[in-house]
């Protein structure tokens, strides 16, 4: 039986990736304990979600420093940048697969501490994709929001993908690296044309 709050924690992220809206009392069920032990651990839905959002923006930071994220940004190096951007995308990946829910839940949103720590590692991406754009890895023609924006649109699409089945996990790696440096990476390009009627 799960009993210790950290099993609980992970216990819960687990089932929420499949079922995002599930209730304390279906979360309960899922982790296999009582509702009366999950409410002396968590005294609502919100907090238990608080508890979740604090361990995935852990693991997001810790993607970062593991990936050499600000060294190699601080280096300029376009070979030191290029692999740590081969790398945080590898283990964002696994972060969206382990914290998929983690990635669109509004309640999330609301909780101020949360939002805070998330617009500090939002900047920190920023910081180490212009660095890439003045070394040459990514292109400069695009804001650097906007390749963040984009590679976190790619791991929802990931993440849908696996809890659908309607792509392979062994082939996930390999189409959001190719999709987001597709779009992004440093060559020439035309520039962008509008739509009829709008400039």
């Amino acid at each position: 039986m799960v009993t210790s709050e950290e099993k609980i924690v992970a216990a819960a992220i687990k089932h929420l990736n499949q079922e995002p809206t599930a209730s304390m009392a279906r979360l309960a069920e899922a982790i296999g304990i009582s509702r009366a032990t999950l409410h002396r651990h968590f005294a609502s839905r919100e907090a238990l979600i608080h508890a979740l959002g604090v361990r995935s923006i852990d693991r997001w930071e810790e993607s970062q420093d593991n990936a050499g994220m600000a060294a190699a940004a601080e280096s300029g190096d376009a070979e030191r940048i290029t692999a740590a951007l081969h790398q945080v995308v590898g283990l964002y990946l696994v972060d969206a697969d382990e914290f998929g829910f983690a990635l669109t839940d509004h309640f999330m949103a609301e909780m101020p501490d949360l939002v805070a720590r998330s617009e500090e590692l939002v900047e920190r991406e920023v910081t180490f994709y212009t660095a890439a754009q003045r070394a040459g890895v990514l292109r400069d023609d695009l804001p650097a929001h906007w390749i963040a924006e984009s590679l976190y649109g790619l791991l929802i699409g990931a993440r849908d993908s696996l809890r659908w089945g309607t792509v392979a996990r062994r082939h996930i790696d390999r189409l959001v690296l190719t999709t987001f440096l597709d779009g992004n990476a440093a060559r020439p390009t035309p520039p962008l044309s509008h739509p009829r009627g709008i400039t």
